[in-house]
């Protein structure tokens, strides 16, 4: 197994990067300050935030490949909140090293990558890892089942104004998604959203965590448009690379 898992791993030190057709809280509301403890902010440019992450373990963070960025111009902040202020509370890292496993950028499979900052994050009362069922548990992602996913994405279709604070929506899984994306669905891929629309995460919130029962499962991966109720959000199946991720951190410098 952990000949086949190298030979899966990518050590990015050059690859560019694509959009999704939604860089992915549409019909949900502002959560109590610091209560999504693992919830990660990735950052560019004088702290301007891009994409959500997942703090999975003292010293790394769990986010989209696509939201892939040179790691000397990457920053990750845990324990925020409102991205407009400077509340004290801010865990701020630089990043050595990114782990893309596998990814194609065409058809969004394998959308992850592994964040390893700079330090070890200070565990507190604001900031704890979120949990990953193992993979020798059975697979029990089921059609119907609540979740919930969180980020700064905007939170109304077609506008370009990111959430100053983070904000969380309850979606429920849904099953047969390759009826809604034809072709598109891997086994690596599951979809959450509304029956009726007006719930889903959306641009801004690509690479935050689908939290279901407790459990790190999903990571916003990509969909068409926003809160549709035909075309549910799309998120990369974290369950499948519980290996690989175990395997990166017990075998990364």
């Amino acid at each position: 197994m952990a000949v086949k898992i190298f030979i899966l791993l990518f050590i990015v030190d050059g690859m560019g990067t694509e959009e999704a057709y939604s860089a992915r809280i549409i019909g949900g509301q502002e959560v109590q300050p610091y209560s999504i403890k693992y919830q990660a902010s990735l950052q560019y440019e004088s702290r301007q935030h891009y994409c959500g992450g997942t703090l999975i373990h003292p010293q790394w963070v769990v986010s989209a490949a696509h939201c892939w960025r040179p790691s000397s111009l990457m920053t990750v902040v845990l324990s925020e909140h409102n991205l407009s202020q400077e509340e004290g509370f801010e865990q701020v890292f630089n990043v050595s090293r990114i782990f893309v496993h596998n990814y194609n950028f065409r058809s969004f499979n394998n959308d992850i990558m592994l964040i390893k900052l700079s330090r070890p994050a200070r565990i507190n009362a604001n900031v704890q890892p979120a949990r990953i069922r193992d993979d020798n548990l059975p697979d029990d992602i089921q059609g119907g089942m609540s979740c919930t996913v969180s980020g700064w994405g905007v939170t109304q279709i077609y506008s370009s104004y990111l959430s100053p604070v983070l904000r969380a929506v309850d979606v429920q899984i849904i099953n047969y998604c390759f009826y809604y994306y034809w072709g598109r669905i891997t086994e690596n891929m599951i979809c959450a959203g509304s029956q009726y629309g007006g719930k889903d995460s959306c641009q801004g919130d690509s690479g935050g965590p689908l939290v279901c029962n407790g459990y790190f499962e999903g990571i916003v991966s990509w969909g068409i448009s926003c809160a549709n109720p035909y075309f549910p959000g799309v998120y990369t199946k974290v369950w499948n690379y519980a290996a690989w991720i175990n395997w990166i951190i017990n075998n990364s410098t």
